[in-house]
Protein backbone atom coordinates (compact mmCIF):
# COMPACT_ATOMS: atom_id res chain seq x y z
CA UNK A 1 0.00 0.00 0.00
CA UNK A 2 1.48 3.42 -0.51
CA UNK A 3 2.56 6.06 2.12
CA UNK A 4 2.59 8.93 3.11
CA UNK A 5 6.13 10.56 4.97
CA UNK A 6 5.65 13.13 7.79
CA UNK A 7 8.25 14.76 9.45
CA UNK A 8 8.01 16.61 12.89
CA UNK A 9 10.56 19.63 13.08
CA UNK A 10 13.32 17.93 12.79
CA UNK A 11 13.26 16.20 15.84
CA UNK A 12 11.32 13.12 15.17
CA UNK A 13 12.18 10.36 12.80
CA UNK A 14 10.54 9.83 9.52
CA UNK A 15 7.06 8.63 10.15
CA UNK A 16 5.55 6.42 7.61
CA UNK A 17 1.44 7.19 7.39
CA UNK A 18 -0.54 4.59 5.54
CA UNK A 19 -3.14 6.70 3.16
CA UNK A 20 -6.36 5.08 4.97
CA UNK A 21 -4.90 5.88 8.95
CA UNK A 22 -4.25 8.66 10.35
CA UNK A 23 -1.40 8.25 12.56
CA UNK A 24 0.76 10.95 14.62
CA UNK A 25 4.40 11.77 14.81
CA UNK A 26 5.55 11.81 18.59
CA UNK A 27 6.77 15.73 18.12
CA UNK A 28 4.13 17.47 16.11
CA UNK A 29 5.63 20.78 14.82
CA UNK A 30 2.91 23.42 14.12
CA UNK A 31 0.94 23.64 17.60
CA UNK A 32 -1.20 21.61 20.59
CA UNK A 33 -2.37 18.11 18.69
CA UNK A 34 -6.00 18.94 17.91
CA UNK A 35 -8.86 16.60 18.61
CA UNK A 36 -11.12 16.04 15.70
CA UNK A 37 -14.43 14.36 15.51
CA UNK A 38 -14.13 11.85 12.73
CA UNK A 39 -18.29 11.12 12.28
CA UNK A 40 -18.89 14.92 12.26
CA UNK A 41 -15.93 14.92 9.81
CA UNK A 42 -17.57 12.33 7.78
CA UNK A 43 -21.35 13.90 7.81
CA UNK A 44 -19.94 17.24 6.67
CA UNK A 45 -17.56 15.95 4.04
CA UNK A 46 -20.67 13.92 2.56
CA UNK A 47 -22.83 17.09 2.80
CA UNK A 48 -19.77 18.12 0.75
CA UNK A 49 -20.20 16.00 -2.13
CA UNK A 50 -24.02 16.56 -2.41
CA UNK A 51 -24.18 20.57 -1.84
CA UNK A 52 -20.26 21.56 -2.67
CA UNK A 53 -18.65 22.87 0.26
CA UNK A 54 -19.32 26.38 -0.80
CA UNK A 55 -23.37 25.57 0.06
CA UNK A 56 -23.11 23.10 2.43
CA UNK A 57 -26.06 23.70 5.18
CA UNK A 58 -23.65 22.42 8.14
CA UNK A 59 -21.05 25.20 7.63
CA UNK A 60 -23.83 27.32 7.59
CA UNK A 61 -25.77 26.61 10.31
CA UNK A 62 -25.19 30.13 11.92
CA UNK A 63 -25.85 32.17 9.13
CA UNK A 64 -29.02 29.92 8.25
CA UNK A 65 -30.19 30.90 11.69
CA UNK A 66 -29.91 35.09 10.87
CA UNK A 67 -31.96 34.55 7.55
CA UNK A 68 -34.60 32.75 9.57
CA UNK A 69 -34.74 35.59 11.94
CA UNK A 70 -34.88 38.13 9.43
CA UNK A 71 -37.74 36.33 8.06
CA UNK A 72 -39.59 35.75 11.31
CA UNK A 73 -39.36 39.81 11.78
CA UNK A 74 -40.51 40.94 7.91
CA UNK A 75 -43.25 37.90 8.33
CA UNK A 76 -43.98 39.06 12.15
CA UNK A 77 -44.78 43.05 11.43
CA UNK A 78 -47.27 42.07 8.87
CA UNK A 79 -49.01 40.02 11.21
CA UNK A 80 -48.70 42.27 13.97
CA UNK A 81 -50.40 45.05 12.29
CA UNK A 82 -53.80 42.07 11.99
CA UNK A 83 -53.58 41.12 15.41
CA UNK A 84 -56.26 42.20 18.18
CA UNK A 85 -55.41 41.60 21.46
CA UNK A 86 -59.32 42.00 22.34
CA UNK A 87 -60.32 39.08 20.06
CA UNK A 88 -56.71 37.01 19.60
CA UNK A 89 -58.57 33.40 18.48
CA UNK A 90 -60.66 35.10 15.96
CA UNK A 91 -57.90 37.53 14.65
CA UNK A 92 -55.89 34.61 13.73
CA UNK A 93 -58.60 32.70 12.13
CA UNK A 94 -59.26 35.62 9.98
CA UNK A 95 -55.64 35.45 8.96
CA UNK A 96 -55.32 31.65 8.43
CA UNK A 97 -58.68 31.72 6.08
CA UNK A 98 -57.33 34.33 4.17
CA UNK A 99 -55.10 32.90 1.73
CA UNK A 100 -54.17 35.68 -0.31
CA UNK A 101 -52.41 37.77 1.87
CA UNK A 102 -52.98 35.85 5.79
CA UNK A 103 -52.71 32.02 5.77
CA UNK A 104 -49.27 32.12 3.41
CA UNK A 105 -47.79 35.12 5.47
CA UNK A 106 -48.58 33.01 8.74
CA UNK A 107 -47.24 29.80 7.55
CA UNK A 108 -43.84 31.07 6.56
CA UNK A 109 -43.94 32.79 10.13
CA UNK A 110 -44.42 29.23 11.53
CA UNK A 111 -42.41 26.79 9.49
CA UNK A 112 -39.31 29.67 10.02
CA UNK A 113 -39.63 29.41 13.98
CA UNK A 114 -39.35 25.73 13.42
CA UNK A 115 -36.40 26.11 11.55
CA UNK A 116 -35.20 28.37 13.68
CA UNK A 117 -34.79 26.49 16.77
CA UNK A 118 -33.32 23.24 14.36
CA UNK A 119 -30.72 25.49 13.12
CA UNK A 120 -29.81 26.83 16.22
CA UNK A 121 -29.13 23.17 17.65
CA UNK A 122 -27.58 22.13 14.60
CA UNK A 123 -25.05 24.91 14.81
CA UNK A 124 -24.60 24.40 18.91
CA UNK A 125 -24.06 20.40 18.10
CA UNK A 126 -21.26 21.41 15.81
CA UNK A 127 -19.53 24.14 17.60
CA UNK A 128 -19.66 21.36 20.60
CA UNK A 129 -18.47 18.58 18.40
CA UNK A 130 -15.55 20.64 17.00
CA UNK A 131 -14.31 21.68 20.11
CA UNK A 132 -14.89 25.37 19.33
CA UNK A 133 -15.94 26.67 22.19
CA UNK A 134 -13.13 28.07 24.42
CA UNK A 135 -10.94 31.05 24.36
CA UNK A 136 -11.95 33.87 21.52
CA UNK A 137 -14.97 31.61 21.16
CA UNK A 138 -15.80 31.07 24.72
CA UNK A 139 -18.67 34.35 24.18
CA UNK A 140 -20.03 33.42 21.35
CA UNK A 141 -20.52 29.80 23.22
CA UNK A 142 -22.19 31.33 26.12
CA UNK A 143 -24.40 33.97 23.68
CA UNK A 144 -25.22 31.07 21.49
CA UNK A 145 -27.00 29.48 24.89
CA UNK A 146 -28.53 32.70 25.77
CA UNK A 147 -29.76 33.32 21.76
CA UNK A 148 -31.32 29.35 22.37
CA UNK A 149 -33.35 30.26 25.59
CA UNK A 150 -34.61 33.84 23.78
CA UNK A 151 -35.80 32.13 20.56
CA UNK A 152 -37.64 29.27 22.83
CA UNK A 153 -39.10 31.65 25.41
CA UNK A 154 -40.20 34.45 21.90
CA UNK A 155 -41.86 31.08 19.92
CA UNK A 156 -43.40 30.18 23.41
CA UNK A 157 -44.92 33.46 23.51
CA UNK A 158 -45.86 33.53 19.85
CA UNK A 159 -48.43 30.26 20.47
CA UNK A 160 -49.56 31.73 23.66
CA UNK A 161 -50.79 34.57 21.45
CA UNK A 162 -52.88 32.60 19.30
CA UNK A 163 -54.73 31.45 21.97
CA UNK A 164 -55.85 28.10 20.43
CA UNK A 165 -56.02 24.43 22.64
CA UNK A 166 -51.87 24.52 22.13
CA UNK A 167 -51.39 28.23 23.60
CA UNK A 168 -53.80 27.42 26.34
CA UNK A 169 -51.48 24.42 27.20
CA UNK A 170 -48.30 26.42 26.95
CA UNK A 171 -49.87 29.33 29.06
CA UNK A 172 -51.28 26.95 31.61
CA UNK A 173 -47.89 24.61 32.18
CA UNK A 174 -45.88 27.83 31.50
CA UNK A 175 -47.96 29.45 34.92
CA UNK A 176 -47.30 26.19 36.76
CA UNK A 177 -43.36 26.79 36.34
CA UNK A 178 -43.59 30.30 37.28
CA UNK A 179 -45.65 29.47 40.19
CA UNK A 180 -43.54 27.39 41.83
CA UNK A 181 -41.28 30.88 42.72
CA UNK A 182 -42.33 32.84 45.32
CA UNK A 183 -42.63 36.22 43.35
CA UNK A 184 -45.89 36.85 42.79
CA UNK A 185 -48.81 36.98 45.24
CA UNK A 186 -51.61 35.46 43.75
CA UNK A 187 -51.17 32.37 41.82
CA UNK A 188 -50.91 32.86 38.23
CA UNK A 189 -52.60 29.10 37.30
CA UNK A 190 -55.91 31.07 39.06
CA UNK A 191 -56.41 33.50 35.50
CA UNK A 192 -57.20 29.89 33.88
CA UNK A 193 -59.83 28.51 35.98
CA UNK A 194 -62.38 30.24 33.95
CA UNK A 195 -64.51 31.74 36.42
CA UNK A 196 -63.25 34.92 34.56
CA UNK A 197 -62.79 36.25 31.06
CA UNK A 198 -58.79 36.10 30.74
CA UNK A 199 -57.76 39.57 31.36
CA UNK A 200 -56.47 41.94 27.81
CA UNK A 201 -53.33 42.71 29.90
CA UNK A 202 -52.07 38.86 29.66
CA UNK A 203 -52.20 39.16 25.99
CA UNK A 204 -50.58 42.80 25.90
CA UNK A 205 -47.41 41.18 28.38
CA UNK A 206 -47.49 38.06 26.19
CA UNK A 207 -47.42 40.52 23.04
CA UNK A 208 -45.33 42.71 24.51
CA UNK A 209 -42.49 39.80 24.83
CA UNK A 210 -42.73 38.54 21.50
CA UNK A 211 -42.44 41.90 19.81
CA UNK A 212 -39.17 42.77 22.37
CA UNK A 213 -37.56 39.72 23.06
CA UNK A 214 -36.15 40.01 18.93
CA UNK A 215 -34.69 43.19 20.28
CA UNK A 216 -32.70 41.07 22.65
CA UNK A 217 -32.22 38.53 19.84
CA UNK A 218 -30.46 40.86 17.74
CA UNK A 219 -28.22 42.47 21.18
CA UNK A 220 -27.22 39.10 21.75
CA UNK A 221 -26.43 38.57 18.04
CA UNK A 222 -23.84 41.44 18.28
CA UNK A 223 -22.68 39.92 21.35
CA UNK A 224 -21.91 36.66 19.76
CA UNK A 225 -19.88 37.79 16.86
CA UNK A 226 -17.96 40.70 18.59
CA UNK A 227 -15.15 39.02 19.42
CA UNK A 228 -14.14 38.06 15.72
CA UNK A 229 -13.12 39.85 13.03
CA UNK A 230 -15.11 40.61 9.76
CA UNK A 231 -17.80 38.16 10.85
CA UNK A 232 -20.27 36.85 8.17
CA UNK A 233 -23.64 36.84 8.98
CA UNK A 234 -25.44 35.46 5.98
CA UNK A 235 -24.92 32.68 3.52
CA UNK A 236 -24.18 32.76 -0.19
CA UNK A 237 -27.19 34.37 -1.96
CA UNK A 238 -27.98 30.90 -3.71
CA UNK A 239 -28.35 29.26 -0.23
CA UNK A 240 -30.17 32.04 1.71
CA UNK A 241 -32.51 32.54 -1.50
CA UNK A 242 -33.06 28.79 -1.58
CA UNK A 243 -34.03 29.05 2.66
CA UNK A 244 -37.02 31.47 1.88
CA UNK A 245 -38.07 30.36 -1.62
CA UNK A 246 -38.23 26.44 0.57
CA UNK A 247 -40.68 28.41 3.20
CA UNK A 248 -42.72 30.01 1.01
CA UNK A 249 -43.43 27.06 -1.01
CA UNK A 250 -44.04 24.70 2.21
CA UNK A 251 -46.40 27.35 3.49
CA UNK A 252 -48.06 27.50 0.39
CA UNK A 253 -47.92 23.22 -0.08
CA UNK A 254 -49.00 22.63 3.49
CA UNK A 255 -51.18 25.69 4.26
CA UNK A 256 -51.75 26.02 8.23
CA UNK A 257 -54.96 25.49 10.01
CA UNK A 258 -55.86 26.84 13.38
CA UNK A 259 -56.75 24.59 15.94
CA UNK A 260 -60.11 25.07 18.13
CA UNK A 261 -60.23 27.92 20.61
CA UNK A 262 -58.75 27.72 24.15
CA UNK A 263 -61.70 27.07 26.82
CA UNK A 264 -61.30 25.96 30.21
CA UNK A 265 -64.39 24.87 30.81
CA UNK A 266 -63.97 21.82 28.01
CA UNK A 267 -61.25 19.06 28.25
CA UNK A 268 -59.99 18.55 25.19
CA UNK A 269 -59.02 15.04 24.71
CA UNK A 270 -56.16 15.62 22.23
CA UNK A 271 -54.11 19.00 21.07
CA UNK A 272 -52.40 19.35 18.24
CA UNK A 273 -48.83 20.44 19.19
CA UNK A 274 -45.57 21.59 17.72
CA UNK A 275 -43.33 19.34 19.03
CA UNK A 276 -39.99 21.91 18.34
CA UNK A 277 -41.66 23.80 21.35
CA UNK A 278 -43.50 20.97 22.79
CA UNK A 279 -41.03 18.18 23.49
CA UNK A 280 -40.88 19.03 27.07
CA UNK A 281 -44.51 18.83 27.81
CA UNK A 282 -44.55 15.12 28.47
CA UNK A 283 -41.90 14.82 31.01
CA UNK A 284 -42.80 17.99 32.35
CA UNK A 285 -46.22 16.85 33.34
CA UNK A 286 -44.38 13.98 35.09
CA UNK A 287 -42.55 16.22 37.03
CA UNK A 288 -43.40 18.84 39.97
CA UNK A 289 -42.59 22.64 39.50
CA UNK A 290 -39.59 21.94 41.52
CA UNK A 291 -38.55 19.08 39.15
CA UNK A 292 -39.16 20.99 36.13
CA UNK A 293 -36.70 23.75 37.43
CA UNK A 294 -34.19 21.71 38.73
CA UNK A 295 -34.18 20.20 34.79
CA UNK A 296 -34.03 23.04 33.24
CA UNK A 297 -31.15 24.85 35.78
CA UNK A 298 -28.65 21.56 35.03
CA UNK A 299 -29.36 21.96 31.49
CA UNK A 300 -28.41 24.91 31.00
CA UNK A 301 -25.69 24.97 33.80
CA UNK A 302 -24.31 21.85 31.76
CA UNK A 303 -24.49 24.03 28.47
CA UNK A 304 -22.46 27.30 30.12
CA UNK A 305 -19.85 24.83 31.53
CA UNK A 306 -18.81 22.96 27.82
CA UNK A 307 -15.89 25.43 27.60
CA UNK A 308 -14.71 24.47 31.16
CA UNK A 309 -15.36 20.76 30.32
CA UNK A 310 -14.41 20.57 26.66
CA UNK A 311 -11.63 23.70 26.89
CA UNK A 312 -8.03 23.42 25.34
CA UNK A 313 -5.76 20.42 26.56
CA UNK A 314 -2.58 21.22 28.95
CA UNK A 315 0.62 22.04 26.90
CA UNK A 316 -1.82 23.96 24.00
CA UNK A 317 0.54 26.75 21.68
CA UNK A 318 1.39 29.36 23.29
CA UNK A 319 0.44 32.70 22.01
CA UNK A 320 1.94 34.60 19.04
CA UNK A 321 4.93 37.05 20.09
CA UNK A 322 5.98 39.82 17.98
CA UNK A 323 9.80 40.76 17.73
CA UNK A 324 9.72 44.90 17.86
CA UNK A 325 13.52 45.01 16.57
CA UNK A 326 12.26 43.41 13.58
CA UNK A 327 8.48 44.72 13.12
CA UNK A 328 7.96 47.18 9.89
CA UNK A 329 4.43 48.54 11.35
CA UNK A 330 2.79 47.77 8.22
CA UNK A 331 -0.03 46.53 9.97
CA UNK A 332 -1.01 43.34 7.55
CA UNK A 333 -0.61 40.59 10.61
CA UNK A 334 -3.56 42.94 11.89
CA UNK A 335 -5.66 43.28 9.25
CA UNK A 336 -5.62 39.42 9.05
CA UNK A 337 -5.94 37.97 12.65
CA UNK A 338 -9.15 36.61 12.49
CA UNK A 339 -9.85 37.57 16.02
CA UNK A 340 -8.69 40.84 16.53
CA UNK A 341 -6.03 39.97 18.95
CA UNK A 342 -3.59 41.84 17.24
CA UNK A 343 -3.20 45.95 17.50
CA UNK A 344 -0.61 48.61 16.49
CA UNK A 345 0.68 50.23 19.21
CA UNK A 346 2.91 53.39 19.49
CA UNK A 347 6.62 52.33 19.50
CA UNK A 348 8.20 53.43 23.01
CA UNK A 349 11.54 53.14 21.72
CA UNK A 350 11.81 56.35 19.82
CA UNK A 351 11.20 55.23 16.60
CA UNK A 352 8.17 57.07 14.24
CA UNK A 353 6.30 53.55 13.32
CA UNK A 354 3.70 51.84 15.11
CA UNK A 355 4.67 48.14 16.39
CA UNK A 356 1.95 44.90 16.88
CA UNK A 357 0.93 43.51 19.67
CA UNK A 358 -0.81 40.62 20.81
CA UNK A 359 -3.25 40.44 23.34
CA UNK A 360 -2.72 37.21 24.53
CA UNK A 361 -6.15 36.14 25.88
CA UNK A 362 -7.53 36.52 22.38
CA UNK A 363 -5.07 34.86 20.20
CA UNK A 364 -5.36 30.93 19.95
CA UNK A 365 -1.84 30.18 18.61
CA UNK A 366 -3.66 30.25 14.66
CA UNK A 367 -0.07 31.55 13.66
CA UNK A 368 -2.04 33.24 10.57
CA UNK A 369 -0.01 36.29 11.89
CA UNK A 370 3.55 34.39 11.01
CA UNK A 371 2.19 34.24 7.64
CA UNK A 372 1.49 37.85 7.04
CA UNK A 373 4.71 39.13 8.11
CA UNK A 374 7.21 39.23 5.21
CA UNK A 375 9.81 39.90 7.79
CA UNK A 376 8.95 37.12 10.31
CA UNK A 377 8.45 39.91 13.30
CA UNK A 378 5.14 37.64 14.98
CA UNK A 379 4.05 34.32 15.02
CA UNK A 380 3.69 31.95 17.98
CA UNK A 381 7.14 30.44 19.56
CA UNK A 382 9.09 28.35 17.49
CA UNK A 383 6.57 28.94 14.33
CA UNK A 384 6.91 32.42 12.53
CA UNK A 385 8.25 32.34 9.33
CA UNK A 386 12.20 32.52 10.36
CA UNK A 387 11.27 29.23 12.26
CA UNK A 388 9.65 27.66 9.08
CA UNK A 389 12.41 28.45 7.10
CA UNK A 390 14.78 27.38 9.64
CA UNK A 391 13.13 23.60 9.65
CA UNK A 392 11.77 23.66 5.86
CA UNK A 393 15.90 24.44 5.20
CA UNK A 394 16.40 21.55 7.76
CA UNK A 395 13.99 19.03 6.65
CA UNK A 396 13.47 19.73 3.25
CA UNK A 397 16.50 18.00 1.71
CA UNK A 398 17.27 17.96 -1.79
CA UNK A 399 17.27 13.63 -2.18
CA UNK A 400 14.00 13.76 -0.04
CA UNK A 401 12.06 16.32 -2.02
CA UNK A 402 13.37 16.22 -5.79
CA UNK A 403 10.57 15.36 -7.54
CA UNK A 404 7.84 15.21 -5.43
CA UNK A 405 4.97 17.30 -4.66
CA UNK A 406 5.22 18.52 -1.05
CA UNK A 407 1.76 18.65 0.61
CA UNK A 408 1.35 21.14 3.82
CA UNK A 409 -2.00 19.89 5.32
CA UNK A 410 -4.28 21.65 7.43
CA UNK A 411 -4.17 19.38 10.95
CA UNK A 412 -8.42 20.26 11.44
CA UNK A 413 -9.12 19.06 7.87
CA UNK A 414 -7.63 15.04 9.33
CA UNK A 415 -8.35 12.49 6.81
CA UNK A 416 -7.42 13.86 3.88
CA UNK A 417 -3.95 12.01 1.69
CA UNK A 418 -3.44 11.72 -1.80
CA UNK A 419 -2.61 8.01 -2.67
CA UNK A 420 0.88 8.61 -4.12
CA UNK A 421 4.50 7.45 -2.59
CA UNK A 422 5.58 11.10 -4.84
CA UNK A 423 3.90 12.99 -2.28
CA UNK A 424 5.38 14.43 0.94
CA UNK A 425 2.81 15.62 3.49
CA UNK A 426 3.81 17.97 6.22
CA UNK A 427 0.92 18.73 8.75
CA UNK A 428 0.43 22.34 9.82
CA UNK A 429 -2.08 24.02 12.11
CA UNK A 430 -3.44 26.11 9.26
CA UNK A 431 -2.88 27.04 5.68
CA UNK A 432 -2.85 30.33 6.69
CA UNK A 433 0.07 30.33 8.87
CA UNK A 434 2.92 29.07 6.30
CA UNK A 435 4.70 31.97 5.39
CA UNK A 436 5.78 32.00 1.68
CA UNK A 437 9.45 31.33 2.49
CA UNK A 438 8.57 27.66 3.64
CA UNK A 439 6.92 27.16 -0.04
CA UNK A 440 10.15 28.28 -1.20
CA UNK A 441 12.49 26.47 0.78
CA UNK A 442 10.69 23.49 -0.87
CA UNK A 443 11.08 25.08 -4.27
CA UNK A 444 14.23 25.09 -3.88
CA UNK A 445 14.94 21.65 -2.22
CA UNK A 446 13.14 20.55 -5.68
CA UNK A 447 9.78 20.02 -5.13
CA UNK A 448 7.90 19.59 -8.62
CA UNK A 449 5.27 21.41 -6.29
CA UNK A 450 3.31 22.65 -3.25
CA UNK A 451 -0.20 21.64 -2.05
CA UNK A 452 -1.99 23.64 0.31
CA UNK A 453 -4.51 21.43 1.97
CA UNK A 454 -7.07 23.36 4.18
CA UNK A 455 -10.59 23.02 5.69
CA UNK A 456 -13.29 24.35 3.21
CA UNK A 457 -13.19 27.99 2.66
CA UNK A 458 -16.85 28.52 4.55
CA UNK A 459 -15.85 26.27 7.54
CA UNK A 460 -12.04 26.93 8.16
CA UNK A 461 -11.01 26.17 11.81
CA UNK A 462 -9.34 29.81 12.39
CA UNK A 463 -12.45 31.20 9.88
CA UNK A 464 -9.86 32.67 7.14
CA UNK A 465 -6.79 30.80 6.64
CA UNK A 466 -7.76 29.38 2.98
CA UNK A 467 -8.67 32.71 2.16
CA UNK A 468 -5.74 34.76 3.04
CA UNK A 469 -3.17 31.75 2.02
CA UNK A 470 -5.18 31.64 -1.70
CA UNK A 471 -4.58 35.87 -2.16
CA UNK A 472 -0.98 35.25 -0.95
CA UNK A 473 -0.18 32.41 -3.47
CA UNK A 474 -1.49 35.17 -6.41
CA UNK A 475 0.62 37.85 -4.96
CA UNK A 476 -2.25 40.07 -4.37
CA UNK A 477 -1.56 40.05 -0.24
CA UNK A 478 1.52 39.98 1.79
CA UNK A 479 3.35 38.36 2.58
CA UNK A 480 4.21 37.02 -1.40
CA UNK A 481 5.86 34.25 -3.02
CA UNK A 482 10.31 34.40 -3.28
CA UNK A 483 10.81 35.67 -6.34
CA UNK A 484 11.57 32.32 -8.87
CA UNK A 485 8.22 30.91 -7.48
CA UNK A 486 5.58 30.33 -10.16
CA UNK A 487 2.67 30.84 -8.86
CA UNK A 488 0.85 27.67 -10.68
CA UNK A 489 3.26 25.31 -9.14
CA UNK A 490 1.36 26.43 -5.84
CA UNK A 491 -2.28 24.98 -5.23
CA UNK A 492 -4.66 25.94 -2.24
CA UNK A 493 -7.02 23.31 -2.07
CA UNK A 494 -9.94 21.90 -0.26
CA UNK A 495 -8.54 18.76 1.91
CA UNK A 496 -12.17 17.55 2.56
CA UNK A 497 -12.61 16.84 -1.04
CA UNK A 498 -10.44 14.34 -1.82
CA UNK A 499 -10.79 14.59 -5.57
CA UNK A 500 -9.25 17.99 -5.90
CA UNK A 501 -6.90 17.22 -3.65
CA UNK A 502 -5.72 14.25 -6.08
CA UNK A 503 -6.29 16.49 -9.14
CA UNK A 504 -4.04 18.82 -7.52
CA UNK A 505 -1.45 16.30 -7.01
CA UNK A 506 -1.94 14.53 -9.91
CA UNK A 507 -1.55 18.11 -12.33
CA UNK A 508 1.42 19.34 -10.34
CA UNK A 509 3.43 15.70 -10.59
CA UNK A 510 2.21 15.91 -14.74
CA UNK A 511 3.32 19.64 -15.46
CA UNK A 512 6.90 18.93 -13.75
CA UNK A 513 7.26 15.77 -16.24
CA UNK A 514 6.59 17.68 -18.98
CA UNK A 515 9.08 20.50 -17.89
CA UNK A 516 11.81 17.70 -17.50
CA UNK A 517 11.41 16.19 -20.92
CA UNK A 518 10.99 19.68 -22.71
Amino acid sequence: MPTLACRAFGRAPWVSIPDTDEIWPSAWPFGARPRIDEAARDRASSCNRLYGSRYNPLYQSGTIAVVLLIVLLVTGLWLLFLYRIGAPWASVAALTDDRLAGNWVRGVHRYASDASILAVVVHLGRMFLERRTHGPRLLAWLTGVGLLGLLFVCGWTGFVLVWDQFGELLAVEGARIIDALPILAKPLQLTFLGDQAIPSAFFFVNLFLHVALPLGLGLGLWLHVSRVARPTLLPPRRLWVAVVVGLVVLAFARPLRIAPEANPFRLAESVPVDWFYAFWLPLHAALPPWGAWLGVTTLVGALLAVPWLTGEPKGSAEPSRVDSRLCTGCEQCAHDCPYEAIAMVARTDGRAKLVAKVAQDRCVSCGICAGSCEVSAVGPPGRNGRDQLEWAKHDYDRPAVAGRVVMLRCAHAAGSQASSSDVLVTTVACVGSVHPNMIGAAMDAGASGVVLAGCPSRDCWHREGPKWATERVAGRREARLPAGVEPSRVVVVDATDAGAVAAAVAGLAVERTAQVAR
